[in-house]
């Protein structure tokens, strides 16, 4: 089956969907997730062979790191079906109701989307949580994943695939794209896909929304910053920006840049190096950082950088204003944090700072679908669209709107025969 065929039979799949009710999408989810704990070892295997190429061809430490699919990262994807399972429908939820006039009732109610595509990186639990979701959302699916996780997504995609059909699910609902000529051909095809998420680098991204005419929904660098402030507890402080920095590095949620207000730069910044030397990271700083603690030079071009790695840049500033200014300049309107005490200044940053999450006195990690109780993510929006953030189960929903009446014609109301009442009834 061609790549064509495929997308029209996951548009077809995608109409049968939407009469499939809560109760069998739960218990597909529960097929899958047997299925998965079923497979784990094969699923292990296939996994280790991708990193054994990986690790021959030198692959960077980052990528080999989002690669890995061991017990830990199989808990991760298994606790978010769990949390699917037992989430409410979200399929045909009504949203508004209003009475335009005796007889005359609109309905606005929750409907999926139709066929998603998502490209993704080379995290293969990406791989489960994006078709978990498109499942309980009642969504077909077109998966493309990074060849270094070829032999994973592989085994992953057909567990999936066999458990959710003979669960019930329609045939063709899923599907996994192998090669990269298919990454440009679905770019074509708008007249089948109606939302692509990308998920990898800036470049990609850029490219991906260039070169099609299908809405796109992601985001392309995850550079989060921290701003300890004046007024912030000092001790909290080392704490959340050594998690945020160093409890997983090569993940767009990770701290890239922080900056520390001037009046406690002196004190903080030698007990924050101390911190991040035990995690292995290493720092990059302005110059009034270096007169502080030793580290490398940190230029312009670093206040514009992923790492995904044990690197943090820090820059110290005067003002609060100048800590809004530098984020809103070179963040990526993913995840950004204030760290203080003054309630007046986290209420300007968190009104201020232009991104997607806007966090007071916790770790960036905490930007993430799952933690937020989503169930899992298919990825992080920076867009102003219908979604943004970690995009979950609604990013996945649209709606549409239902009019029910008795005969009732727009002549009469446009000659003053009758008229609208407007009653909001939900």
């Amino acid at each position: 089956m061609n790549i064509y065929e495929s997308a029209s039979k996951a548009r077809e799949a995608s109409i049968m969907l939407q009469a499939i009710d809560g109760d069998a999408k739960r218990k597909a989810l529960v097929a899958v997730q047997e299925a998965l704990k079923a497979n784990k070892e094969a699923i292990f295997a296939a996994n280790q062979k991708d990193i054994e190429v990986s690790e021959a061809q030198n692959i960077a430490m980052p990528v080999l790191k989002r690669l890995r699919f061991d017990e830990g990262k199989l808990q991760d994807v298994l606790d978010g079906i769990e949390s699917l399972v037992h989430m409410e429908e979200p399929v045909g939820k009504v949203q508004m109701q209003t009475e335009l006039d005796e007889g005359l009732i609109l309905t606005r109610i929750s409907c999926p989307i139709g066929v998603i595509g998502v490209i993704f990186e080379s995290r293969p639990d990406a791989l489960v949580q994006i078709s978990s979701l498109c499942l309980k959302s009642g969504n077909s699916v077109l998966l493309k994943g990074g060849s270094e996780a070829k032999e994973t997504n592989k085994i992953l995609f057909e567990i999936i695939k066999k458990a959710s059909e003979e669960a019930g699910m329609p045939q063709g609902w899923i599907t996994l794209m192998e090669t990269r000529e298919e990454v440009s051909e679905i770019l074509k095809m708008h007249n089948y896909i109606d939302l692509l998420i990308p998920r990898g680098s800036n470049e990609f991204v850029q490219y991906i929304m260039k070169n099609s005419d299908i809405p796109v929904m992601g985001h392309a660098d995850g550079i989060c910053h921290s701003y300890v402030d004046k007024a912030a507890d000092l001790e909290l402080a080392v704490k959340v920006v050594t998690d945020s920095k160093t409890q997983y590095v090569s993940v767009c949620n990770a701290l890239e840049t922080l900056l520390v207000h001037e009046a406690v730069a002196s004190e903080f910044l030698p007990h924050l190096k101390a911190s991040l030397e035990g995690k292995g990271a290493t720092i990059k700083g302005c110059e009034r950082t270096r007169a502080i603690i030793e580290c490398e030079e940190a230029t312009d071009e670093d206040w514009k950088t992923e790492y995904l790695d044990y690197i943090l840049s820090i820059k110290i500033v005067s003002s609060l204003e100048e800590a809004i200014t530098h984020i809103n300049t070179y963040g990526s309107g993913h995840t950004d944090c204030i760290i203080s005490t003054d309630e007046e200044a986290v209420k300007k940053f968190m009104m201020l700072v232009d991104s997607g999450n806007v966090f007071c006195n916790v770790s960036t990690r905490f930007s993430d679908g799952f933690r937020y109780g989503f169930g899992a993510e298919v990825g992080v929006s920076t867009s102003k669209i219908h979604a943004r953030g970690p995009v979950g189960i609604e990013g996945l929903l649209i709606y549409k709107y239902k009019l029910m009446g008795h005969g009732h014609i727009v002549g009469d109301y446009a000659s003053g025969t009758k008229k609208f009442t407007h009653k909001k009834l939900i």
